[in-house]
């Protein structure tokens, strides 16, 4: 029986799809893979892709989060979630750019290490995204 999935974030529903055959997710500790009868499952999500296998193959950018699987019903709760195809690349190559500038320049124009993880986080979600 295949998985259904559903994608949520706080603004939008960004994906509700049945017949879902794999799923892989960037969680905390490492990539998952989700396949049907999988055993149930609560886990924080990471930056990075999400890859959801079905009539096609559909990748997205997940920006944290917590995951729940049970019963071949698969729920994400993103913190942000973008298809392949909402994602503006001339934006988010821009926000890499600022991010690398940030951790270049770190001596000078950041004063404590806040700063420095919040430059670190932009550029992972930028490179997320490429």
């Amino acid at each position: 029986m295949p998985l259904k999935l559903t994608i949520v974030t706080a603004q939008r529903t960004v994906l509700e799809q049945d017949g879902v055959t794999k799923i892989v997710v960037p969680a905390a500790e490492g990539q998952i893979t989700i396949l049907p009868s999988h055993a149930a499952l609560m886990s924080s999500l990471a930056i990075g892709e999400m890859v959801i296998h079905g009539t096609g193959v559909e990748h997205l950018a997940i920006h944290g989060g917590f995951i729940q699987v049970a019963n071949d019903e698969v729920s994400v709760l993103a913190d942000a979630a973008e298809r392949t195809d909402d994602i503006d690349v001339e934006r988010a190559e821009a926000a890499r750019t600022r991010a690398q500038s940030r951790l270049q320049g770190r001596d000078a124009t950041l004063a404590g290490g806040l700063d420095v993880l919040r430059a670190q986080l932009s550029l992972q979600r930028s490179l997320t995204r490429l």
